[in-house]
């Protein structure tokens, strides 16, 4: 073995070696901030060897090159699989040229290593220059060293070039530090409560704290004209911004080590271990034997999360330097909406008279004034309300007056904005206590993708957000909040609806409405709106559970409106539900939902109103229908519309009949009619033919087998045994969106399953194959649950069972197999969980008790174990 080969398997030994004690030490004292010097140090050693190895040789090298850690590494903040950021300095073109080579092979021996190595080459003017398309470089030499080489070349660097850069670009590195940093934090909605975070790049994460940092650093620098210590913050808030620093350290480098690599995301099984072995809580000598928690964990994480995001955010406005021309007239016009209380300067909210905070009701006004205007506190803002809110603490503000305010903040257009700066302050749950048990509460059900109360705060925020929307939808109902009496009632009932999840037991919503009793109580409210917010918490599930209902069906509509009762009532209750599942994730709101929602809002307020509103109504009844047709089709409309069931009429336009007649009077020719149409958000597809054994199951495999994935479905067949089943599915892989001629082919393909020309058990195993068993990150325990009140003509069968490919398939399968007849399918996932609503009928008759039961072992047996 040669010395260099030698010399390279010691450095690998003692790489080894020296990360596992790295490791070991972190496991038994938990403190991050150790690790990452530790492991800074250790390449530190690495970077020396290599410097000696490669450039021994040189006999000036040392005078024209320096060897720079820039970036994490610069900071002496190295975490255990994180890249190495390293700025080979030259003196000028010429030593960069001839030492090109060298650089390369020290590189390569790093890589060798196994390290992640980030190698920049600059030369000494190059550092000077500043790029706007690569900015990230000039914000990287804020954090430099030198490890190696030259080093009056790096104090020219150090001392002269980058003050030089900072002070005269500071506008420019600001301003392009704080698009960045905007853009990343919409990435993750501008929140930081995700229930599984981003350690490094969420909101409140660990890069906010280097922006942090990096703004306060370039503020100082241009205001002081060379480098400068004295940051933007006071010393509480640096104090506090540091703790979470230590916190979230730690846990990065927790996360680092389980995962063996650059993993930041705090997924819920690493939630359980960090809260088990108490990450980011050193010197409690407690540690190893009193584990917290996942939930109490989480919401320290959050506590030191949104400290993080609260001074980085505040830095974003506050840093003047990183204002644009633009943006300084734009809030200079919002300035003039100053007033006696308050003053605006670039978008900030001011006090006056910061003494006047202790008048009880001074800080309800000025967060009825954030919330109307859409403005920021400013740090001084903030810590004027700190000091005044323990004694606001000792004597809450409560009673009619309370709710006044309350009241008119949660109708402003930025409310949630207002109520989420209350929360953080903590002043929020000053006046409404019973918000304490949501505060930072993650609750797994990997449906939800936030928090409790800020998925409360989202569901007010989107009701405030309609009438700005340029969606369809969001027009509609902002047309139907207009017409709410009292908006304020519905405001209240939102912030409240998920409060006894906090609570033990499993039924939150008896939780909910227990602790809202209190609150109701504390603010005064008339008799007859605190029973409409109880109703409103109490039912703010029925109207989802009424859309796993066929909502066309005339049973449905009626059991429904007598728990509304009202169309007051119905409003405020489609609003909340509306808001309810578009604040779950940002996919949660599909268009097939929102649509039933407002065809069950609608159906249910003709239905009160006892009459139909000509304005919102889509459709038209089953006489206008014949009326329409029978020109058209003739004397082949009566016979072919004879045993379709009324659903058929309702739903079905003139032109879909047309189309499905027409259809109908091609089967001599062939007995399978397709249509397939792309539709503003899916698929459809309608087959027409006569009626067969597993028709709808081999139709749903086929679907299965393609990738598709379905959102609903309907089955029709009339008298003469006519089946017009329709599929609305989503194109997953985008196969047909992408390829035209696929089309045929996947037509093809369903005509062959249906005439036993092609092998649907092979197609399905060929998809399935690669599904790996058990990777489910949460167990559904399947639910088979049967209701013959719903409908008048058929059992309705409800499966609640985990979501898999091929489902739909495997249920229809087995209820042919009973011969049973799937009138109408209801197709929905939350999460992992598939609920599936299906329409029965056997003989034309409702399944017997009996059946029903031998359908239920069928479908038990056929869901377990996946």
């Amino acid at each position: 073995m040669t010395a260099p080969a030698l010399l390279t398997g010691q450095l690998r030994d003692l790489y080894r070696l020296e990360s596992a004690r790295i490791k070991e030490e972190f496991a038994a004292k938990g403190d991050g901030q150790q690790a990452v010097r530790a492991r800074a140090a250790l390449l530190d050693q690495i970077v020396l060897h290599l410097w000696s190895k490669v450039f021994l040789h040189f006999s000036d090298a040392p005078r024209r090159l320096a060897l720079v850690a820039i970036g994490g590494y610069g900071r002496n903040t190295l975490f255990p699989y994180s890249d190495v950021d390293l700025l080979f300095l030259y003196s000028n073109t010429e030593s960069e040229q001839e030492l090109k080579d060298s650089i390369r092979s020290f590189s390569q021996e790093m890589w060798d290593l196994g390290l992640k190595l980030s190698p920049a080459s600059r030369t000494l003017g190059e550092c000077e220059r500043f790029d706007a398309a690569n900015v990230e470089f000039s914000i990287s030499l804020l954090d430099r060293r030198c490890v190696a080489g030259d080093r009056v070349l790096f104090d020219e660097l150090d001392g002269k070039l980058v003050p030089n850069l900072v002070m005269r670009e500071a506008p420019g590195l600001a301003q392009r530090l704080i698009e960045v940093t905007r853009n990343r934090h919409a990435k993750f909605g501008g929140t930081v409560f995700h229930l599984e975070p981003n350690v490094k790049d969420g909101p409140g994460g660990m890069r906010d704290f280097n922006v942090a940092n990096w703004l306060t650093l370039i503020a100082a620098m241009d205001k002081a004209r060379g480098w400068s210590g004295d940051g933007l913050l006071p010393a509480s808030a640096q104090h506090q911004v540091q703790a979470a620093r230590d916190f979230l350290t730690a846990v990065r480098c927790f996360l680092h080590l389980r995962h063996g690599r650059d993993d930041n995301t705090l997924s819920w099984a690493a939630q359980d271990e960090a809260a088990a072995r108490r990450i980011g809580i050193i010197g409690d000598p407690d540690r190893a034997h009193s584990p917290l928690s996942a939930e109490d964990w989480m919401r320290l994480y959050f506590s030191h999360a949104r400290a993080v995001f609260r001074r980085c955010t505040q830095l974003l406005d506050e840093v003047p330097a990183a204002w644009s021309s633009l943006y300084r007239q734009f809030q200079n016009w919002r300035s003039h909406i100053s007033d006696n209380d308050f003053s605006v300067g670039h978008g900030l909210i001011f006090l006056q008279q910061p003494a006047s905070l202790r008048e009880p009701d001074m800080l309800l006004r000025l967060f009825h004034f954030m919330a109307q205007h859409g403005l920021k506190l400013s740090t001084a803002t903030e810590q004027s309300i700190e000091q005044v809110l323990p004694a606001a603490a000792s004597d809450p503000p409560r009673g009619g007056d309370l709710w006044l305010y309350l009241q008119e903040i949660l109708q402003q257009p930025y409310a949630a904005e207002a109520l989420r700066a209350m929360h953080a302050l903590k002043f929020l749950t000053v006046v409404l206590p019973e918000l304490k048990a949501i505060d930072a509460l993650v609750v797994r059900d990997f449906y939800h993708r936030f928090t409790v109360d800020e998925h409360s705060f989202l569901a007010i925020e989107s009701l405030h957000r309609l009438r700005d929307s340029p969606s369809e939808w969001d027009k509609r109902y902002a047309s139907v909040l207009d017409e709410v009496e009292q908006p304020e009632l519905l405001y209240l009932a939102l912030l409240l609806h998920d409060v006894g999840k906090g609570l033990p037991g499993d039924r939150h919503i008896e939780g909910s409405l227990q602790s809202a009793e209190s609150c109701l109580e504390r603010l005064h409210l008339d008799p007859a709106d605190r029973e409409t917010v109880r109703f409103l918490i109490g039912s703010h599930l029925e109207m989802s559970a009424a859309m796993r209902r066929d909502i066309f069906d005339p049973e449905t509509v009626h059991a429904f409106a007598e728990k509304v009762q009202s169309p007051e009532r119905l409003k405020m209750l489609c609003l909340l539900t509306y808001a309810d599942i578009k604040a779950v994730n940002p996919e949660a709101l599909t268009p097939w939902k929102a649509e039933n929602i407002w065809q069950l809002y609608i159906e249910t307020s003709n239905y009160l109103n006892l009459s139909v509103d000509q304005r919102f109504h889509a459709g038209v009844d089953e006489s206008d229908l014949v009326r329409t047709l029978t020109p058209l089709a003739g004397r082949r409309l009566k016979p072919f519309l004879e045993g379709l069931p009324r659903r058929y009429l309702a739903t079905c336009s003139a032109k879909d009949a047309m189309l499905h007649l027409e259809m109908a009077g091609r089967l001599k020719s062939s007995t399978v009619q397709l249509s397939l149409e792309r539709g503003r958000h899916w698929f459809d597809l309608t087959l027409v033919t006569t009626d067969r054994p597993l028709l709808f199951a081999r139709v749903t495999g086929v679907l299965s087998a393609w990738g598709m994935s379905i959102v609903k479905a309907n089955a029709f067949s009339n008298a003469a045994g006519i089946v017009v089943d329709t599929f609305h599915f989503i194109d997953r892989f985008r196969t047909l969106e992408l390829n035209l001629p696929e089309w045929e082919r996947f037509k093809r393909s369903i005509t062959d399953v249906l005439d036993g020309a092609a092998d649907l058990d092979r197609m399905l195993r060929d998809r399935w194959r690669g599904r790996v068993s058990g990777a489910d990150k949460i167990k559904v325990h399947t639910r088979i649950e049967f209701n013959d009140e719903c409908s008048s003509r058929s059992t309705v069968l409800q499966v609640i069972t985990q979501d898999r490919p091929g489902l739909l398939y495997r249920i229809s399968s087995r209820l042919s197999v009973q011969k049973c007849n799937i009138e109408i399918a209801l197709i929905d996932t939350e999460g992992e969980m598939a609920i599936d609503v299906f329409y029965l009928s056997s003989a034309g008759a409702k399944l017997t008790p009996e059946h029903q039961q031998h359908v239920q072992q069928e479908l038990l047996e056929e869901l377990k174990g996946g």
